[in-house]
């Protein structure tokens, strides 16, 4: 008997880590219980340094199909997938579709294999931020809603799908397993040198700086509500450097706006950064951002997976929202809801700041050890002998 298919789709830089554990997992299953696993790309973010960088290091070979999607409205980006997409499944006849997380392709590949009567697995299943108006959280919903398997990382995950009437075997609580692609590479982070390149680190000692990561539209593409956030980062530098490695959305929106005036330029040719101030530049491969996230004093973001990276490593995290669907990590302790307006970010960090010590750290600080269940590194394990298992029922 021929072995099953999966298909594993992904399409934005937040996918990569969950795809590349997943996918090796799969793999590394017995013959008899081994898919074929092919895996597809939307193109959803498809520049280099938001795709290809992120895949090698992530230790992925090139993806069996690229849909060359691309950017656009939600509605373009969402309908480019769905056709494109459409076209590999009926090329390939796969046993079950695996979409993860809660972007545009996220949606778009649950729909197309849906229609056409493939099962659905849903990774990162059940998050809520109960606001609608985020396009994510219509994605999540949907998608679970479309989903015939889903994979929960957390508790309140669970909860939320119960509420909403989805329960039984079909949910399987298997773990964060961005958790998996963050332990496999935190040795290799700890390798890399962007923070000597940058001035930061010397001989073995880290300067404390803050890392910031901003994409959400509500908070980039809305002149008023990004002159706030950089308002109040610019106090905050004022302390200490800011370092803000920028997603091609607020880059441009930055350079709309007139607002790069307000930081020092840093490009990839070695530049220092000498003096506290706003700091930005060119996105980071993934390696490069885990070195930075874990040992930087504080981290702004307004980033779902770095919410969780931060609360694993025990770094400080200050996310610029009014929600977050991922409340385990302020359970937690390591994040705060800070606001997205300026008041309330300069009232979350001094709150903070009150019993924060900023000194200089070791340029190899352990993650702290993290409390929550089943984010161990071993999801990823738990999420195949699932599908395995899932595939082994189906005639």
């Amino acid at each position: 008997m021929s072995a099953k298919k999966v298909i594993i789709v992904a399409g934005a830089r937040p996918n990569f880590p969950k795809v590349a554990p997943l996918v090796r997992a799969l793999r590394a299953l017995p013959p008899g219980r081994r898919p074929q696993v092919v895996t597809v790309h939307t193109g959803q973010h498809y520049d280099a340094l938001m795709s290809r960088v992120f895949l090698r290091e992530l230790g992925m070979p090139g993806p069996d199909h690229c849909l060359g999607a691309g950017s656009g409205s939600h509605a373009a980006q969402t309908a480019a997938v769905l056709e494109a997409f459409e076209r590999v499944l009926f090329r390939e006849r796969p046993d079950l579709v695996v979409v993860v997380g809660d972007v545009n392709s996220t949606l778009a590949g649950a729909l197309a294999a849906a229609k056409l009567g493939i099962p659905v697995a849903h990774v990162e299943a059940g998050l809520r931020s109960r606001d609608r108006s985020m396009p994510e959280e219509i994605n999540r919903i949907a998608t679970d809603h479309l989903s015939g398997l889903l994979f929960t990382h957390c508790a309140d995950a669970d909860r939320n799908l119960r509420r909403e009437g989805i329960a039984g075997a079909k949910v399987v609580f298997a773990g964060n397993v961005m958790i998996d692609s963050l332990r496999t590479g935190l040795a290799k982070a700890r390798r890399r040198p962007v923070l000597r390149r940058l001035g930061l680190e010397r001989g073995g000692t880290v300067r404390p700086y803050a890392l910031a990561t901003l994409h959400r539209p509500a908070n980039v593409d809305d002149r008023a509500a990004l002159a706030g956030i950089l308002s109040a980062l610019a106090d905050i530098a004022q302390e200490l450097p800011v370092l803000w490695p920028a997603h091609p959305r607020s880059l441009a929106s930055l350079e709309r706006f007139g607002s790069l005036g307000r930081f020092v330029r840093i490009g990839h040719d070695g530049s220092k950064i000498r003096a506290a101030g706003l700091h930005l530049m060119p996105p980071m491969g993934y390696l490069d951002f885990i070195r930075a996230e874990s040992c930087a004093a504080c981290v702004f973001t307004d980033s779902g997976g770095v919410q969780e990276e931060t609360t694993y490593l025990g770094v400080p995290c200050f996310t610029v929202r009014t929600n977050t669907e991922r409340p385990v990590t302020i359970a937690h302790g390591t994040n705060r809801l800070a606001g997205t307006d300026r008041a309330q970010i300069l009232g979350a960090w001094r709150a903070w700041r009150r019993g924060a010590t900023l000194g200089a750290t070791s340029a190899g600080r352990p993650a702290a050890p993290c409390r929550i269940p089943r984010w161990d590194g071993r999801a990823a394990q738990r999420m195949a002998a699932a599908i395995a298992g899932f595939l082994g029922t189906r005639r």
